[in-house]
């Protein structure tokens, strides 16, 4: 199988790179023009990295066309091969959804809140699809550090992530709530 060189994926890969590959990428599933091993080689080669990963989420995930709305077997297999980068990212994905419904929908921005809603039901599939271990862990750790998030000396796994951004409390509780939505 040789991989068409717009789908290369160089080493390293930035972050503007992994958008740019991935919006092609997109815009050949639209079209039918990659197989599947094909697919699912670029997505290995993307995740690999953090830059990759990122950068293929951001796009992934926001796309407005339905086609990352039911992920074939290809992406599954591609994501699962970067167990620890891709958990992370699809916890983290998976609050700053969450915080930002509540944000738009509070700012009475229903196209912004439904671009959220978008990236966190695609979130929740692909940690549905995926079943990696460790993106439970973590999102029982997102929990506690949810939790913990606000008093006096904050902990959990978390917290720095969950400061960074300063999440105020109803959004920390929507964070909590989509947790317990896909961890039952």
């Amino acid at each position: 199988m040789e991989i068409q060189p717009q789908f290369l994926v160089s080493d390293p890969i930035s972050f503007e790179q992994a958008i740019n590959l991935t919006q092609s990428l997109m815009a050949a599933l639209q079209h039918n023009r990659l197989t599947e091993a094909e697919l699912e080689s670029i997505i290995t080669a993307l995740v690999k990295t953090e830059n990759g990963a990122r950068g293929f989420f951001v796009t992934y995930l926001t796309d407005e066309q339905p086609t990352a709305d039911q992920s074939s077997p290809a992406v599954v297999a591609a994501l699962r091969s970067s167990p620890e980068i891709v958990s992370e990212l699809l916890v983290k994905n998976l609050a700053m959804s969450a915080a930002m419904i509540v944000t738009h929908t509070g700012n009475q921005n229903l196209e912004l809140a439904a671009g959220s809603e978008r990236v966190q039901r695609r979130t929740i599939e692909l940690i549905k699809q995926t079943q990696i271990e460790v993106i439970f862990v973590k999102l029982e750790q997102l929990r506690q550090s949810v939790e913990t998030h606000g008093v006096e000396t904050p902990t959990g796994e978390f917290q720095s992530f969950l400061q960074r951004w300063n999440y105020n409390e109803a959004q920390r509780r929507a964070i909590a709530q989509v947790i317990s939505r896909v961890m039952t």
